[in-house]
């Protein structure tokens, strides 16, 4: 565990220096609600739910905990961000540390915790998986989940995304890929003092990866689209 956690610090500091944490103030006003729009469409889709596991359930005696780096391309707000920081950024990297459990009836539970480094950005969420068809040698298993995530941190913005998605994997030895889609509904606040307006609007999101376990090691790869952001997700860490 502690090799995780030192692990997690140093993919946290993989993010590009910046001046300060993230001031929404540099876009007050009217006249910048649509710069604070195309802010919370990007931070929406690289902050909501990112499972990066296959369909099939754990099993009541299953348990996966690991380290987790996201990088999404910020496709409507990479020219703000030097306002806002006062360093350019074309991608927001999040590290977070994760952990699943399974548990009876082909249920799993998850959460994660995550500090953005010199952003102000702290986010946590969870989910709540049910596998419809759990999966056996011959069939695909087949998965609905429910999640949440919720910025904190940011003094003037509260952001928070709700999302459903159904997936599928099947898996072949030590390999799994997997593939699904959902929808994910964001609501970002700005303080009522910057003279902006609350924000909620829902993107539509598809992903495709791979898990590979090698005993107790187990390192997965995705790709999600959620709305026009794209990101690359890597996680390492034990499962079984």
């Amino acid at each position: 565990m502690k090799k995780l956690l030192v692990l997690a610090v140093a993919l946290g500091i993989s993010q590009p220096a910046m001046a300060g944490t993230v001031n929404l103030a540099a876009i007050a006003g009217a006249a910048n609600q649509g710069n604070f729009r195309n802010l919370s469409h990007d931070l929406g889709s690289a902050l909501s739910y990112k499972a990066i596991s296959p369909a099939e359930s754990m099993g009541i005696t299953g348990f996966d905990v690991g380290v987790e780096l996201t990088s999404t391309k910020l496709a409507k707000s990479a020219p703000l961000w030097k306002t806002l920081t006062g360093t350019d950024m074309n991608n927001l990297y999040v590290p977070k540390l994760h952990v699943t459990k399974g548990l009876p009836l082909d249920i799993d539970i998850g959460a994660f915790a995550s500090s953005i480094p010199t952003t102000g950005i702290n986010l946590f969420g969870g989910e709540l998986k049910y596998a419809v068809l759990p999966g056996s040698v011959a069939m695909p298993a087949v998965a609905i989940r429910g999640s949440l995530s919720k910025l904190s941190g940011v003094k003037q913005l509260s952001l928070d995304t709700k999302s459903v998605d159904v997936s599928i994997s099947k898996g072949f030895a030590m390999f799994t890929p997997y593939a699904g889609v959902g929808q994910v509904w964001v609501t970002s606040t700005p303080d009522a003092a910057l003279g902006l307006t609350e924000e909620k609007f829902k993107h539509f999101k598809s992903f495709i990866g791979a898990n590979m376990n090698f005993g107790l090691t187990n390192f997965a790869a995705e790709f999600d689209e959620t709305g026009s952001a794209k990101s690359l997700n890597f996680k390492l860490g034990f499962r079984f």
